[in-house]
């Protein structure tokens, strides 16, 4: 054998076994310091950009990530939500439309960004449930974010599931990802240290071997329960240089970043649209620049909580729904335009670029489009489209049904009281009330409005109707577990009413496919419109809600979220993903608008 030959040999063989191809492709290392990352053993500032792959249409990804590109970011930070990649209890789903986190992987490395990845369980993230899949509540007395084993078991098969999906794109394997973050801000909620100690140890059996961290406010007790030996320590937000010398003292040997700045904020209903000031967010990101402090911008885009996955809150004002949209006030607004925010930290960021380096680009604009008006006509009534009922002796809520979102009709006959007071123990969280078919009126979680007066009526046994809207679970704090629907008991002058039949109503996919036309209750509030209109070409638009009341919307099958007329959301974005060249449909079901409106579309939020 020639020498020729015995080259060609040895590179099939060393083709055939990956170490040829290995030493081709110079792999990076990434470790940590005792006071800062390390990047090929060189100190390295990570400049992070947060967006969500599950709140961005897939079709724009790479557009996102150009942008947090240009602004002066190094690297892109994501959280991974439980619930939206197991939908059902052994069912996960890491591939179709924005789950394909694989896809969303490789665009960050062509793009020559890193990556950071916050998995949970938990995230936060004013996403529904925090991100824990709502199944696990209809196990009655199930506990959360602790060593309870029911939760324990699921939680470690979707890290099994998804290191899977992670493990190729780890830095030690040629790809982008640096770190991993271990659960979510801990120290705010419980003081379990064998619990984020499992959750590592079951990352690294699962073959993850990054750095790891973990992110929690900067006081002394969150810092004690939420932080681990040998895990970098992120700060939510690290904002001033004692923040960063508590960190260093509380868990030493490792670096401190800013796991979370906030160039923006979250929105509830019934709220003015949140912010912050432009002037403080760059004092505060030029003070990590000059100190060389990493830091994560939570977050650079926001993007949208399609469908029922808006989260809420139950702070001081009781139970907070979130806006659909996520557009936070952010850098890179909902549909992806760069704000003055963006421009000026992008300034900011790029001075600090060496003599002769610039930022890319700004992306082009993705375009937005205005649509005439949507005339829409009365199509059906939630009633003329009941399911078979279950019999329930009290009302329970949504879990144990085996529904997770959507809405819930409870029905009964009343015997004895047959007027005065009704009261909704524990409603979670809005609900229409109907006695012999009569709107009476509303009960509302958020505003502590859980009892009404049912008149009296002539029937020997009225009916009443109690229809209920499950919205956004708790995602923060101590009340995480938060089941939807009638959770407790009804009763009237303080008599429980017993005997109800109950109607899932989980407004999904083949629920609103299987709808049936009917006009045979046309004036009982709960009812659907539908309209069909005409493009000449897709493209992204925001649809004016204010004509109707309080609801959501479907366009082309896809949910765009809830409207409410209390505001400030009176918009819904409709990415042009979602619509087609030709004729498009649209179905609005209002709880209590019974007469159709118009539909217009916009080029912006506001």
């Amino acid at each position: 054998m020639n020498k020729s030959s015995i080259l060609t040999f040895l590179t099939v063989i060393l083709l055939t076994t990956g170490v040829y191809s290995q030493k081709l492709k110079p792999r990076h290392t990434f470790s940590l310091g005792t006071t800062e990352f390390l990047l090929d053993g060189s100190s390295f500032q990570i400049i992070s950009g947060e967006m969500h792959p599950s709140r961005i249409p897939a079709s724009y990804w790479r557009n996102r990530i150009q942008m947090a590109k240009a602004m002066g970011c190094n690297t892109i930070s994501v959280y991974i939500m439980w619930n939206y990649h197991e939908p059902q209890e052994g069912v996960y789903d890491f591939e179709s439309e924005s789950r394909n986190l694989a896809g969303f992987f490789k665009i960050v490395a062509e793009e020559g960004l890193w990556l950071i990845v916050r998995p949970g369980p938990y995230v936060c993230a004013e996403w529904e449930f925090g991100g824990i899949p709502p199944y696990l509540l209809r196990i009655p007395d199930i506990k959360v974010r602790c060593m309870d084993p029911r939760y324990m078991a699921a939680a470690e098969k979707y890290m099994s599931k998804l290191a899977a999906v992670i493990k190729p794109f780890l830095i030690t394997n040629g790809g982008p990802v640096l770190m991993l973050q271990v659960e979510n801000e801990y120290g705010s909620f419980g003081n379990d240290r064998n619990y984020i100690s499992r959750l590592k140890d079951v990352w690294v059996e699962n073959g993850i071997d990054v750095p790891f961290f973990t992110g929690d406010g900067p006081t002394t007790f969150m810092l004690e329960a939420g932080t681990l030996p040998a895990c970098a320590v992120g700060l939510d937000s690290g904002s001033q240089l004692s923040h960063f010398e508590l960190a260093a003292k509380m868990n030493p040997g490792v670096p401190v970043f800013s796991s979370e700045t906030y160039p923006g904020w979250l929105t509830h209903w019934g709220e003015k649209w949140a912010g912050t000031d432009t002037t403080d967010l760059l004092k505060e990101v030029k003070f990590l620049m000059d100190n060389r402090k990493s830091f994560n911008l939570y977050v650079i885009h926001g993007g949208t909580n399609f469908g029922f996955t808006a989260g809420a809150n139950s702070g001081g004002k009781g139970y907070e729904p979130d806006v659909t949209s996520y557009d936070y006030d952010a850098p890179i607004s909902e549909q992806g335009q760069p704000t003055p925010k963006f421009m000026a930290l992008r300034r900011l960021i790029g001075s600090y670029l060496p003599k002769g380096k610039k930022l890319p680009p700004i992306p082009e604009v993705v375009p937005a489009y205005e649509i005439p008006s949507i005339g829409l006509t009365n199509f059906t009534s939630v009633w003329d489209n009941l399911p078979q009922p279950v019999s329930s002796v009290q009302p329970k809520p949504f879990e144990a049904y085996g529904q997770d979102y959507g809405f819930i009709l409870y029905k009964t006959e009343l015997i004895g009281h047959k007027k005065g007071k009704l009261t909704v123990t524990d409603l979670h969280d809005y609900a229409t009330v109907f006695l012999n078919g009569e709107f009476i009126g509303t009960l509302d979680r958020r505003e502590g409005i859980n009892s009404i007066e049912l008149p009296e009526s002539k029937a020997v046994r009225p009916v009443l109707e109690i229809l209920v809207e499950g919205m956004g679970r708790i995602n923060f704090g101590q009340n995480l577990i938060d089941r939807k629907g009638i959770t407790d008991k009804v009763t009237l002058n303080g008599m429980t009413l017993m005997n109800w039949e109950v109607y899932n109503l989980p407004m999904d996919e083949k629920f609103i496919y299987n709808l049936r036309s009917s006009n045979r209750n046309p004036g009982k509030k709960g009812i659907f419109f539908k309209a069909n209109f005409f493009l000449a070409a897709a493209g992204d638009s925001f649809l004016d809600m204010s004509n109707f009341q309080k609801g959501i919307a479907w366009v082309n099958g896809h949910n765009l979220g809830r409207y409410w007329n209390i505001g400030p959301q009176k918009r819904l974005y409709c990415p042009a993903s979602y619509l087609r060249q030709g004729t498009n449909e649209m179905i609005i079901f209002d709880l209590l608008q019974t007469e159709p409106q118009i539909v217009v579309g916009f080029k912006t939020m506001e």
